[in-house]
């Protein structure tokens, strides 16, 4: 017998499930990673500082969004919220007493490390601020007078002392930490640490990786190693719980730097969902989430991804939509155009799926017709709309054939979506049938092909 031979097809099951995310399988399981872990979300604050036209209605819908998609799992467990603006003040009160009377997540504030914010935010009844703490010497040299490293100390650590009197946890975000000097950082972490101790309180530190420059692996030197500033802070007495990671996606390894700070020890991952944010954007949390699902978190009870449809339907009509082939959500993320691709889809769906994408997102798997998508593209869509299973060869299938070649012969160079395929099957169906295109109706509002081919009394099926 051939080494090749097999009745049993190998599909890794354990690994890719049917009704789950692929998961992770360790070779060797990361000895740091956390117990738990969970993201916090910036819409409110850096997606809208990146353009998102949040009014008090719209950053209400995308917190009550946000809490759908959420539920109960534990996976989205704060938000943070600007406070300079009116608008902004009354959407982070409407939260907060959402959150008060059972919404999933606790809204924060965001402020500047000074007197002036931690002022501003005493009153507004959040147990928890986010502030900024730069900590790269492009920042503290140029952002003080006197500028310098001492000086940034002394207004951090002031601002941190108020916040601590104003009975609110401080987090401390340590901008731009891909680009610091550790002979700052550390120094200025312990002095956090101090200050907050003895008014018996722990603070939470954020890495930020502004400009997207930090690396996913353990070969490279600070201050570009993200899992090195991980294991650093955990060295200075942090727990895994008290960090969050907020990268930027400007050298494209936003999810990765995110992974690889939660193997190194770190629970709590920042950024906005659909990846919101300043120039190339935060940290997408539902494709991190998607991982962490694939690590094992969440496996009691998983966040519903079918609700982040609804969030991108939202940003659509703000003006804002996410690109076509934006993964998972794009219109175009799960749409094939190639004709092999097609053909595996209707011989055996699971060949050019990465996981159940109609089941876990709500999405379904479509196919544009275009020169290259062939007679596998008509069939599909003549099963998905119709529910029609017809030969490459039937007649039907061949017609429709004949008319896209035509069009793209002539010199088309867009694409044939159902909505322009659906008259021309109709008519077609109507002149097989002898009955006139179905009373005149289109073929997306005709009765299903299997009901007609039943009132006919005949098959469409070779």
């Amino acid at each position: 017998m051939s080494p090749f031979d097999t009745d049993h097809p190998e599909y890794f099951e354990s690994t890719f499930p049917r009704h789950g995310f692929p998961l992770y399988r360790w070779a060797e399981r990361p000895p740091d990673l956390p117990a738990a872990a969970w993201t916090t979300e910036t819409t409110h604050r850096d997606g809208q500082q990146g353009g998102l036209p949040l009014d008090f209605e719209a950053s209400l819908a995308v917190y009550e969004l946000l809490c759908a998609f959420t539920g109960s799992s534990g996976a989205i467990r704060q938000a943070e919220f600007f406070v300079y603006r009116p608008s902004d003040r009354a959407a982070l009160e409407a939260a907060l007493e959402r959150y008060e009377s059972g919404a999933p997540i606790e809204p924060t504030t965001w402020i500047r490390a000074t007197a002036k914010d931690v002022a501003l935010i005493r009153e507004l009844g959040v147990r928890e601020t986010g502030m900024l703490a730069s900590a790269s010497d492009y920042h503290t040299f140029h952002k003080f007078s006197p500028g310098g490293r001492a000086r940034a100390a002394e207004v951090y650590l002031d601002a941190v002392r108020r916040t601590l009197d104003a009975g609110i946890r401080p987090r401390l975000h340590l901008e731009d930490v891909t680009r610091a000097p550790l002979e700052f950082v550390a120094p200025f972490v312990e002095a956090v640490l101090t200050v907050c101790e003895q008014a018996g309180q722990r603070p939470k530190l954020r890495l930020c990786d502004t400009l997207g420059l930090g690396l996913p692996d353990e070969n490279v030197e600070l201050p570009r190693s993200v899992p090195r500033w991980v294991r650093r802070l955990r060295q200075l007495g942090l727990e895994a719980e008290e960090l969050e990671f907020h990268p930027h996606n400007d050298t494209g390894l936003v999810v990765a730097n995110c992974l690889a700070a939660v193997r190194a020890g770190c629970a709590v991952v920042n950024g906005t969902c659909l990846g919101k944010g300043e120039r190339t954007g935060n940290a997408p949390l539902e494709q991190v989430l998607l991982h962490l699902c694939g690590m094992g978190y969440f496996d009691t009870v998983a966040p519903d991804f079918r609700a982040l449809g609804r969030l991108a339907e939202l940003y659509a009509k703000l003006g804002e939509p996410v690109p076509p082939r934006y993964p998972l959500y794009g219109r175009d993320a799960h749409r094939t155009r190639a004709g092999v691709h097609a053909d595996g889809l209707n011989k055996f769906w699971w060949m050019y799926a990465p996981f159940n994408v109609p089941e876990l997102l709500g999405r379904p798997l479509e196919v544009s017709l275009t020169a290259d998508s062939g007679t596998a593209g008509v069939v599909f869509l003549l099963k998905q709309h119709l529910g029609l299973e017809l030969a490459k060869d039937h007649p039907l299938v061949a017609e429709l054939h004949g008319w896209l070649t035509q069009e793209f012969e002539a010199g088309r160079q867009t694409s044939v979506e159902w909505e322009e395929l659906a008259p021309k099957v109709d008519q077609a169906l109507g002149r097989r049938l002898g009955t006139s295109a179905a009373g005149g109706r289109g073929a997306s509002e005709a009765p299903r092909a299997r009901d007609r081919t039943c009132v006919e009394g005949r098959s469409l099926r070779r």
